[in-house]
């Protein structure tokens, strides 16, 4: 079997849990699979990403094929959710995607652009290199959905901040960021019955959809939650 070949890897904040300092976040190849690991922890991989894809296809098929709807995407990970939202959306349609980690974003535009069809190359796309809650607390206008494949989902993983996101006051937020009738679409490695009463509490119709991380082919088990702002 091949062995990893670091590609790239950048300094962050270290792990809640770990020492004090920094860890590294690395892009890893082995033959034509790529990773991305944060320490001995692995992010992503390019082999599995059929979650990631069907929690923007759950969310646009909700949105009924508007035309021009205004979308963010919380976390570009490999563009594999980015991609799934612009095949499910109209031509006049506006995609931010706010991404925290630079590298991640370089190495979108890079050597895992391929992967998912080159989704930053999309004129409908903007990249917000910051935290994704900055478009949540103060929308430059309202949004038709929010789409948020930040960590691990409701725990946190690479920084305890994006926490904030699926706390009450962070679903609360969400909610007041949408129009009436958006989509509120929230990934997860894990199930989390309480953050379904807190989507709930907040206002959203919500359903929580049980998915897997090779599709068709099986892999691990991932959890989608979708909301609707009925208002």
């Amino acid at each position: 079997m091949n062995a990893w070949e670091l590609l790239d890897s950048e300094e962050i904040a270290a792990l809640p849990g770990a020492p004090a300092g920094l860890s590294v976040m690395a892009l890893m190849r082995r033959g034509s699979e790529y990773v991305i690991r944060v320490g001995n922890r692995e992010l992503m991989s390019s082999t599995q990403h059929a979650s990631e894809e069907a929690l923007a296809d759950l969310a646009c098929q909700r949105l009924g094929g508007r035309a021009d709807a205004r979308v963010l995407v919380g976390g570009l990970g490999m563009g594999f959710t980015l991609a799934a939202a612009l095949r499910g959306l109209g031509p006049d349609a506006r995609v931010v995607v706010a991404e925290l980690m630079p590298a991640v974003v370089r190495w979108n535009r890079g050597p895992l652009g391929p992967l998912a069809g080159n989704p930053l190359d999309d004129p409908r796309v903007a990249v917000h290199e910051g935290d994704v809650a900055e478009l949540i607390r103060t929308p430059p206008e309202p949004w038709s959905a929010i789409l948020l494949d930040v960590d691990n989902g409701p725990t946190g993983m690479t920084r305890s901040t994006n926490d904030w996101l699926y706390t009450p006051r962070g679903v609360e937020a969400s909610y007041a960021a949408l129009e009436l009738g958006g989509i509120y679409g929230v990934w997860s490695a894990f199930p989390d019955d309480r953050f379904t009463r807190r989507m709930q509490r907040a206002g959203f119709a919500t359903e929580v959809e049980n998915v897997r991380s090779r599709g068709a082919k099986g892999g691990s088990r991932h959890y989608v939650w979708i909301g609707k702002a009925d208002g």
